[in-house]
């Protein structure tokens, strides 16, 4: 499942277009071939700084740790009308590689087809990506197979970053928006049957309908997007794809998730956002090669943006709390008070937050623990 391309082309290319768009007069990220073909450049980059509580290699001091947390380039383009392309990239495993890489074709608003590596269907925190969360530690309760990349990489995995090679049908009718896919899913020694995985998520906007790009989500629109309450149910299920190549089993999945944002008088903003998981793997097997959650799982998130301008940007003060339940295993939590100094919506944003618990994306207890961390995000 791993992508990594060491060849000099997609240098070249980037190379080329860079020389292009600084040779425009308004220096734009997006060149224009005709009144139909187009090609765009973009970028974005998160990165933190941690400390955490008796983490440091003596086991009594704090750690301190300067993390490049994401650091993509995106090209898209338009061979013509309802014909597109998607390429990005993110620093994987030390090296540069693929994230996405999709062809595009969008006739409607009802019917699209994608296919190539792409994020497969899931939960609302798994379709924001790390780039359009509320929060900044969204990812506390347990993920999907293809954002639970164990193995780094090795023969088998189900994923990377919420990706897999597949298809994906999506639209909207009105107010309803859906995206169903299949996708390789694990294809280790365990799934002899070499059997697909399906994924879909289904969402319902009863009050403004979301407008994101594709199937993808986001956790706040910072009240640029008006009233908004959205309930969405996300599924996904592999025949054959955990135990061992002589006793297989199974994996099925599904969270319900809901968003509410309401902008209120003199700019301000309340955002309050939930989710319910439960993760299900056949227990006639033993633990795939990657450990995968058995259990259930939630969080509720709560935020309020100050309407007050102040400096470039406004206030938005935060709490998330999040409790995962394994079967069979200690409970764990994890709390987060965070506050987003909003500059440019999510193109530019700074986060300061403070978490105590022991809960983390793997769903299994980890150690109990106080951790500090701030971060800037920029896209492009």
């Amino acid at each position: 499942m791993k992508i990594i391309n060491h060849r000099t082309p997609q240098k070249l290319l980037l190379a080329g277009l860079l020389t292009a768009l600084c040779g425009t007069s308004n220096a734009a990220a997006k060149i224009a071939i005709d009144d139909d073909s187009w090609i765009s450049l973009g970028a974005g980059v998160r990165t933190s700084y941690a400390t955490v509580n008796d983490a440091a290699p003596d086991g009594s001091n704090k750690s301190n740790n300067f993390n490049m947390e994401n650091t993509r380039l995106y090209i898209s383009g338009q061979a013509m009308e309802g014909v597109k392309f998607y390429l990005g990239t993110e620093k994987m495993w030390g090296e540069y590689g693929v994230l996405d890489a999709i062809v595009q074709y969008e006739p409607s608003e009802q019917f699209n087809l994608w296919m190539g590596r792409m994020l497969t269907p899931a939960d609302r925190i798994e379709m924001n990506g790390p780039f359009y969360g509320l929060t900044w530690g969204q990812y506390t309760v347990p993920l999907y197979p293809s954002d639970n990349d164990g193995s780094n990489g090795a023969n088998g995995v189900a994923g990377t970053y919420g990706r897999d090679e597949g298809i994906t049908v999506w639209g909207s009718m009105n107010k309803f928006q859906y995206a169903v896919g299949i996708f390789d899913g694990y294809s280790g020694a365990e799934n002899s049957s070499d059997a697909p995985l399906y994924a879909g998520r289904f969402a319902y906007n009863f009050l403004n309908k979301e407008a994101n790009p594709g199937y993808y989500t986001s956790s706040t629109y910072f009240g640029q997007a008006g009233d908004i309450f959205t309930v969405a149910v996300s599924g996904q299920r592999q025949s054959d794809g955990y135990g061992s190549a002589t006793q297989s089993g199974s994996f099925r999945g599904f969270a319900v998730d809901a968003l509410f944002e309401k902008p209120l008088s003199g700019g301000s903003v309340v955002t309050v956002e939930g989710e319910f998981k439960r993760f299900d793997v056949s227990t006639d097997a033993p633990a795939p090669t990657f450990g995968m959650f058995d259990g259930k799982a939630s969080f509720v998130s709560a935020a309020y943006l100050i309407g007050k301008q102040m400096g470039h940007g406004k206030l938005q003060p935060y709490v998330r709390y999040t409790e995962n339940k394994p079967t069979g295993a200690l409970s764990s939590d994890l709390t987060e008070v965070g506050l987003n100094y909003v500059i440019s919506g999510q193109n530019m944003k700074l986060n300061f937050n403070f978490t105590s618990g022991d809960a983390n994306a793997s769903g299994a207890k980890g150690t109990d623990t106080e951790s500090a961390l701030f971060g800037m995000q920029f896209q492009l």
